[in-house]
């Protein structure tokens, strides 16, 4: 059975959506909406399956747009934040995008996967300190709307990466600062990913672990390509060893 040998790793950086709570498919299926909109004439419509988890997932909002519209050959102006939702910009439809995922958030709450619940526990338990990352702005409201702040020593979301300048996955720049936060060099922090990009971020970042979580059961290749050392299905099947409990929360 895959392991986290807390003799070993200090700390674990954990991806938000897709690997902690269950918003990886709000994000498809708003980017669908919009994509779908502005294609209409133009191209195919988005693929979930394929065009979400190859070109936008684990991506930030306007890092996603680009590379999906770079796969279709489209180039659109960049235009800025003040943009009307869903102009044919690059910031247009990355609003547009951002208005529907946190209207479906306000209306239907966020829902945590319960064996990553369970793992974080665990790890706690264990003295193993603990970092949630994501490229959004809307990362602290999910996190909090799950119910799951407490779990987490640091967060590293979007709003942080602008004010700092962190460049999106597959620069590891995110897990880098994640892991400076947490007083834990790479070489002793696990990185937990469901995205392309984040599994290369961890390789390029030089992680003693970088798990791939693959729910979809398509990319199991893929990401042991892009650097994953494990590929899971679920994290249920990954344990803890190394270290007794400590009884903390």
């Amino acid at each position: 059975m895959a392991a986290i040998d807390l003799v070993t790793v200090r700390a674990v950086v954990f991806d938000t959506d897709g690997v902690v709570t269950d918003t990886a498919r709000v994000h498809a299926a708003a980017w669908k909406h919009v994509f779908d909109r502005f294609l209409r004439g133009r191209s195919a419509p988005f693929d979930v399956r394929e065009d979400y988890l190859r070109h936008v997932d684990g991506r930030s909002r306007l890092d996603g747009v680009r590379a999906f519209l770079a796969s279709r050959g489209i180039t659109l102006p960049e235009g800025g934040p003040r943009d009307e939702p869903g102009a044919p910009t690059v910031h247009g439809l990355g609003l547009a995008k951002d208005a529907l995922f946190r209207r479906q958030i306000r209306e239907h709450g966020v829902a945590a996967f319960p064996s990553t619940v369970a793992l974080l526990h665990e790890l706690r338990q264990r003295g193993c300190r603990t970092a949630v990352v994501s490229a959004s702005t809307h990362c602290r409201d999910v996190i909090a709307s799950a119910g799951l702040i407490h779990l987490f020593d640091v967060l590293v979301d979007g709003d942080d990466a602008a004010r700092l300048g962190l460049p999106g996955k597959p620069d590891p720049a995110l897990f880098l600062e994640a892991a400076r936060r947490l007083d834990s060099p790479p070489e002793e922090t696990a990185v937990v990913e469901d995205a392309l990009p984040g599994v290369e971020a961890g390789r390029r970042g030089g992680f003693a672990l970088v798990v791939g979580v693959d729910r979809s059961r398509s990319l199991a290749a893929a990401m042991r390509r892009a650097g994953a050392d494990v590929v899971l299905t679920d994290l249920a099947d990954l344990a803890v060893t190394g270290r007794v409990p400590v009884s903390r929360t």
